[in-house]
Order: C-alpha cells, then sequence, then structure tokens
C-alpha cells in the first residue's frame, strides 16, 4: 500500500484537486488523479492509494450520487476528513474565442445547475454535454470537442485555454463539501465539533418503518445534517439511507443511536466519525450528554442492587 499517495477526481485542474491542496498534509503526498470517483475509490481499497478525496455533496444540486453509492456497497470505507470549498466558475476558451462563438458547452452534471441562469441569460442557443469532470470538459475544448468548459479559473492555463467570463454561479454562496476516504480504521479523537456519517437498510416496507429508524436518532438528541435516500438495485422500492449526524460515535447519543438501528435493520454500514469543517459544535439537549447516559446508568445498577435512590 502507497501510504504517501492521495488521489482525486481528475484530472489536473478540478475543484477537487483545489479542495485537496487545502489539506496541510497534501503537500507531503504524491497526488495522483483518478478519472471517475469509482476509480478514486477503487484505488483506495487495493491498496494503490493511502486516501482519496472525493465530492459528496453540493449546496445547490444536493448529493452526488456516484460517491454515495460507492460508499454504501463493496468493500467498506471510511470517510476521516471533509473539506468545504466555496464554487465560482469561469467559462474557459480557446484564445480568441468570442461569446457569440459558444455553441457547445461542458462541465460536471453537477456544475450545470449552478450556472443555468446565467446559461440562459448569457447563451441560451447553446448545447450542454456534460463530461467526467469540470477540468475534462477543459480538456475537451482545448481538444477542439467543445467551445467552452465551466471549470476553476486556476485550470485555464493547464489547458492553454483563457476565461471568457469569471465568477460565474446562480447561488452566491454555491459551496462543495469533500470527503477524505480512507481504508477502515480508528476513528480520529472527537473534537466537540464532528459529524458522524452511516448508511442503513430497511428490513421491510410499510407505513411508519423510515420514522422508526429516524426516531432512533430522534429520542436520543441526535441532529440530522443530511439524510438521502438511494436504490439499492435490488428492485423498485428498495432503498438505503445516507445519514450525516452531529457528533462523535464516541459521544454516547450517537452510539446508543447507532446500536439502536443495528438492532431493528438488517444492514448499517458505519462510514465514519471526523472532525467538522466548519468547526460548528452541536446543541446538546437536556437529557442527552454522556454525563446524564451516566447518571442514567448508575441509576439502573442502583436498582438492580436494591440500593434504591440513594
Amino acid at each position: 500500500m502507497s501510504a504517501t499517495r492521495y488521489t482525486y477526481l481528475g484530472p489536473e485542474g478540478t475543484f477537487t484537486e483545489a479542495a485537496l491542496r487545502t489539506l496541510p498534509e497534501a503537500a507531503t503526498r504524491e497526488l495522483v488523479p483518478s478519472v471517475s470517483v469509482p476509480a478514486a475509490l477503487d484505488a483506495v481499497r487495493s491498496g494503490e492509494a493511502a486516501a482519496a478525496l472525493v465530492p459528496i455533496e453540493n449546496s445547490v444540486e444536493g448529493g452526488v450520487t456516484a460517491t454515495l453509492d460507492e460508499l454504501a456497497t463493496g468493500t467498506p470505507l471510511m470517510i476521516y476528513r471533509e473539506v468545504l470549498l466555496p464554487i465560482a466558475f469561469a467559462l474557459l476558451v480557446r484564445p480568441g474565442t468570442a461569446l457569440a462563438d459558444v455553441k457547445t458547452v461542458s462541465g460536471h452534471p453537477v456544475a450545470q445547475p449552478q450556472v443555468r441562469r446565467w446559461l440562459t441569460a448569457n447563451l441560451p442557443e447553446a448545447h450542454w454535454e456534460s463530461a467526467a469532470s469540470n477540468a475534462d470538459a477543459a480538456r475537451l475544448v482545448q481538444e477542439g470537442r467543445f467551445d467552452g468548459a465551466f471549470a476553476g479559473e486556476f485550470a485555464a492555463p493547464l489547458y492553454g485555454l483563457e476565461p471568457l467570463a469569471t465568477d460565474i454561479h446562480d447561488a452566491s454562496s454555491a459551496t462543495t463539501r469533500f470527503v477524505l476516504v480512507g481504508r477502515p480504521g480508528r476513528t480520529a479523537s472527537p473534537t466537540g465539533a464532528d459529524k458522524t456519517s452511516s448508511v442503513f437498510w430497511l428490513a421491510d416496507d410499510h407505513p411508519g418503518a423510515l420514522l422508526e429508524l429516524l426516531q432512533e436518532f430522534a429520542v436520543r438528541g441526535v441532529n440530522l445534517m443530511r439524510i438521502e435516500s438511494r436504490p439499492t438495485g435490488e428492485g423498485l422500492g428498495q432503498y438505503c439511507f445516507s445519514v450525516d449526524a452531529e457528533g462523535h460515535i464516541t459521544d454516547r447519543r450517537v452510539s446508543e443511536a447507532l446500536m439502536g438501528l443495528h438492532r431493528i435493520c438488517p444492514k448499517v454500514r458505519f462510514l465514519g466519525s471526523y472532525p467538522r469543517a466548519d468547526k460548528v459544535a452541536p446543541t446538546v439537549r437536556p437529557g442527552t450528554s454522556d454525563a446524564e447516559f451516566s447518571n442514567a446508568a448508575d441509576w439502573l445498577s442502583r436498582c438492580l442492587d436494591g440500593r434504591g435512590e440513594s
């Protein structure tokens, strides 16, 4: 296994690479692009890379399905870090191209909803075709396949292009969340501002089935930051649920919620507890702190031992 190699959704010049380079350890690692999210995660599974940075969520478009599905299936992996990167696009073109010359454009599928209104206002007749990544779209423009690519402005010199327009975004606060994924190991120590990710499957489909699972979090005061359903591929109506919860697995409220899910679900996949990139600590509701869980356990022991309520 290459302990010094990190991979990411490539090619060079992607927002994923830009996000990876914000991590301090990136300066001492060999950074190798992968052609797709599955390829990046498979490199980790095979030991070709120690970790992979991949996009998992966008504030405009929602979850990145390729990442969610890869983490829910196959050999288990774990999330160790997350990175939040504000996203603004540039329209990259070959030198000498005017806006009127742009008839075809490309970018990652997640990019399209983030520039849709700009396209309608400035290039209403342009035809969009998706690429494997925004940097790959830039490469295709370099090769003459498309007239313009929506990518990071920083990608322009890598592909001999120039930005025809910059700071393009339909939502000014657009942000993409990336996760650093490795093979399963010990979780990092809790920081007080953590996130726990997991995937769980329904035992059977009946009224209130999902509510029963969500109550495992609710009754213990665990706030869910994201929940998404994904088809399992086993037939229509068969879903698993990808969840991010506030807190660390060592927090009693979180660990007991996960144990509750494990009791009633046919399968639960723990994806890791890791520091929140925004460093926001959760609000712990009365009755759900570790101390209160311990006090309740002590009370139960006294009841069992006949010591009463003293």
